[in-house]
């Protein structure tokens, strides 16, 4: 009967004009097909009309929210012949406040809506949800008035899907027939409702590990099987780590006096591995380079090898790799050469060669004589082809700062040329410049030197410069070991991998 579905509480779609209401049914008209609904809600906002009438024709879906108490009586005293009741489409509406046009398809399937006998209770004594299915937003309703028997889904697809105030419903009903299973849970489920609501103990988990004691073991186990990790006597105790550049193997001992000389001088230096190299006397010096001269090693070979080694030392005092890029062309740098008329001046006209020829800005000072060794005039010749400036008086060497002045103005026999203008000239203009000052093969500690220099560079072997020569460094012009036997030297090469190392003072 009718009077059954009075005080149901529905939900009536009525399609995307007119929208979802939800109300309690006050009345239905098996005559007319229609039914009314007190205290409606449409699409969620509370009605101002107290009661709204809907034909057949307009509705989509009904779904039963609530089956009231009043309702299951009435149906246990009809008995089953008033299980369900069905509204005929037809034309014509009679709508209280509803609104919305009759423009709507014409249903053509009657609407059936079903009724339960008494439904059983379940454990606790809460009625099941009936047989009918939910859409999205009525589920969401029920989730929100019951609060009870849901949880919050973690770890699984569907939680990332839901919004941050959704839950999943539990799974109700019995495994094997009984209510169907919700259709979220049967497809994002994962059967495990009880075990994601507690936490995981970290702490009391990783106290159960005793880290300290298992790695003893395992190390301990390793030395008794791999012998190669311990060496020496068996009582002696083995390190329990080594550097990556640390040798493990067994080796001779260290030698770091490797060179010899006859006559001690009168200073020593280190290198950065610990070899000394000793300082030798000028004259041990000159007779070294007369022998090298006399098996091949000519003054031309020795100036190239010279200049090779000096500009790359000084392009790394520039900035190497840093300053000298494509990138770079506009803040070239500026070497300014002093040299005198004489092998050391030769010896930086080929550094300003090589330099000239890495890009770098170079202006070569070097004063007017009638006569000049063939060494300088040869190298004057080559200079000329790199495109540096030649110039002849100081007045024409840069006024601002330059990069890094290169000093080849001493020599170690004539002494008599510091006497001289130009030279007093030069040695102003290099002290009152601010750049720093490279010496190439400076002069004995004997001697004074005009110009402080913050590095020196000395040849083969050093001789014993004195403090205002700098930070002293050491270069290989390839003089072979058995010429330094002849002129008396024990000699062993401290140079490695470089041509270039620097010296360290005992």
């Amino acid at each position: 009967m009718a009077l059954d579905w009075v005080g149901n509480l529905v939900s009536i779609h009525c399609g995307p004009t007119l929208g979802v209401y939800q109300g309690e049914i006050s009345s239905v008209d098996q005559t007319s097909q229609t039914i009314s609904l007190r205290n409606p809600f449409h699409n969620g906002v509370k009605c101002t009309v107290p009661e709204v009438t809907f034909s057949a024709m307009d509705i989509k879906d009904l779904k039963i929210l609530e089956i009231s108490k009043n309702s299951i009586e009435v149906s246990k005293q009809n008995g089953p012949e008033s299980s369900s009741i069905t509204l005929m489409p037809h034309v014509g509406r009679k709508d209280k406040g509803g609104g919305g046009g009759g423009g709507a398809p014409v249903n053509s399937a009657p609407v059936m809506v079903p009724n339960k006998a008494e439904p059983r209770l379940q454990e606790g004594g809460v009625s099941p949800v009936p047989h009918y299915s939910k859409s999205y937003g009525e589920r969401h309703i029920d989730m929100a008035v019951q609060g009870k028997g849901f949880r919050r889904r973690h770890n699984s697809w569907s939680s990332s899907c839901r919004g941050p105030n959704q839950a999943t419903p539990k799974k109700n009903g019995l495994k094997n027939g009984g209510h169907m299973k919700n259709k979220d849970d049967e497809c994002f489920g994962d059967g495990m409702d009880d075990v994601l609501d507690e936490d995981f103990d970290f702490e009391g988990n990783l106290a159960l590990f005793d880290k300290a004691a298992v790695f003893s073991q395992i190390e301990s186990s390793e030395r008794r099987g791999n012998g190669a990790r311990s060496r020496g006597t068996p009582g002696e105790q083995t390190p329990s780590r080594y550097r990556h550049d640390e040798n493990i193997l067994e080796a001779k001992p260290v030698v770091y006096r490797q060179i010899t000389v006859p006559q001690n001088g009168s200073k020593e230096y280190s290198t950065d591995s610990g070899l000394v190299v000793p300082s030798i006397s000028f004259e041990l010096h000159k007779r070294l380079l007369a022998a090298a001269e006399s098996h091949g090693l000519s003054l031309e070979r020795r100036l190239e090898m010279t200049g090779v080694c000096a500009s790359q030392m000084a392009l790394t005092l520039l900035g190497g790799p840093n300053r000298l890029t494509p990138k770079n062309v506009h803040q070239r740098p500026t070497v300014a050469l002093l040299c005198g008329p004489h092998v050391q001046g030769a010896q930086g006209i080929s550094c300003g060669r090589h330099l000239a020829n890495h890009e770098v800005e170079v202006v070569l000072f070097l004063p007017n004589f009638v006569k000049m060794l063939e060494a300088i005039t040869s190298e004057l010749a080559l200079f000329g082809k790199t495109g540096g400036r030649l110039v002849s008086n100081v007045k024409d060497l840069p006024e601002t700062p330059v990069d890094l002045v290169i000093n080849c103005l001493d020599s170690h026999e004539n002494g008599f040329l510091r006497d001289q203008p130009w030279y007093k000239a030069a040695a102003d203009w290099a002290n009152q410049n601010r750049a720093p000052v490279l010496s190439i093969d400076p002069p004995v500690s004997g001697q004074a030197h005009a110009v402080e220099a913050k590095w020196s560079l000395s040849l083969g072997l050093p001789l014993p410069l004195s403090e205002g020569a700098g930070r002293v460094y050491l270069c290989d012009i390839g003089i072979p070991r058995q010429v330094f036997q002849e002129v008396g030297i024990k000699y062993h090469s401290p140079f490695g991998c470089k041509f270039v190392i620097p010296l360290h003072s005992e």
